[in-house]
């Protein structure tokens, strides 16, 4: 055979690999959260992580916005395979005890894969706006959150114990997490509630940008609605964390989890635990908010939906189940 025809069959050959390895990549979306908030970090420091061994284990792994209830309903409908979410409406979502944010009832196929950080319900408010209480909120320029995303469903949660309607602020505006910060130091609103891990980008952008402080949401109906709920308790936002607060905030607070569906593929779940857990301590440094993660509360804290088997066999091949 002559150089120039083996050398055509080589081309060929390679192409027709690339092309049968690129048919059998299975490509997984990821559904996060706002891009300056920690849920677009998760997604983005998973699929980093699982994208470096594409070519192993033919997984290659995208991430969009959306929120806690929006990524579930999304899973649902087949348009994610993963998604981000807050505890309490992984747990709503699974069970169907709140239908007016999952109409279609128990999601019954929704699997935990593992938690992530904590998420305290943190309320930022402008200096000049004479907000210092929760309860100062009231008659005031509010940012509630965007439909759709879990920092907005829990403000309706909060409301509904507080006895509180959106007729009772001068203004309830529904900006994403993304456009808040810039609204409150122009005066558009003012104060913010967003239900985040710390360090935020959105609330660093609000303190520095303005003069802002981080107020208490500690009382009776608060305490009550942490204590009666598994998903919630009781945190505080240590002090110094954002400039114009040097003392803690208590608060109440959430957790972030990683989600999925029976409708995804055991391997692919495998794989994707495999990822992060396998390069746990490079995970930990991708964003402030990990820095404190634990495998064993990972695994364990936080997860309302049963765990989905891909997971279970990496955990039991560890020794962690």
């Amino acid at each position: 055979m002559s150089f120039t025809k083996l050398a055509i069959g080589t081309v060929l050959a390679t192409a027709m690999m690339a092309s049968t390895a690129y048919a059998e990549t299975k490509h997984v979306v990821i559904g996060t959260g706002g891009q300056t908030g920690v849920y677009y970090q998760v997604g983005g420091a998973i699929c980093r992580l699982v994208n470096k061994k594409t070519a192993e284990h033919g997984i290659n792994c995208t991430h969009k916005t959306g929120g806690s209830v929006s990524n579930i309903n999304g899973m649902r409908a087949g348009d994610l395979d993963m998604g981000v979410a807050q505890s309490d409406w992984q747990y709503h979502g699974y069970n169907g005890t709140a239908p007016d944010k999952f109409p279609e009832g128990a999601y019954t196929d929704l699997r935990a894969v593992f938690s992530v950080h904590p998420e305290p319900f943190t309320v930022v408010a402008r200096a000049d706006s004479g907000i210092t209480t929760f309860e100062g909120l009231l008659g005031k320029k509010v940012n509630v959150g965007n439909p759709g995303s879990g920092a907005r469903a829990t403000m309706e949660v909060v409301m509904e114990k507080m006895g509180w309607e959106m007729g009772d602020f001068a203004l309830a505006a529904e900006l994403k997490s993304s456009e808040q910060s810039a609204a409150l130091c122009d005066g558009k609103v003012d104060a913010i509630v967003f239900t985040v891990g710390h360090p935020s980008g959105t609330i660093k952008e609000a303190t520095t940008s303005c003069d802002s402080i981080l107020i208490t949401v500690d009382n009776e109906v608060i305490q009550k609605l942490a204590s009666e709920n598994d998903y919630y308790d009781m945190t505080s936002i240590p002090g110094g964390t954002y400039t114009g607060t040097d003392t803690d905030t208590v608060t109440f607070g959430v957790g972030a989890t990683f989600v999925s569906s029976t409708a995804v593929d055991d391997e692919v779940v495998y794989q994707m635990v495999k990822a992060v857990f396998d390069n746990f301590k490079r995970f930990k440094k991708m964003h402030p908010a990990f820095s404190h993660l634990k495998e064993a509360d990972m695994i364990t804290k936080n997860l309302s939906a049963p765990l989905h088997d891909g997971a279970v066999r990496y955990y039991k091949e560890m020794g962690w189940m």
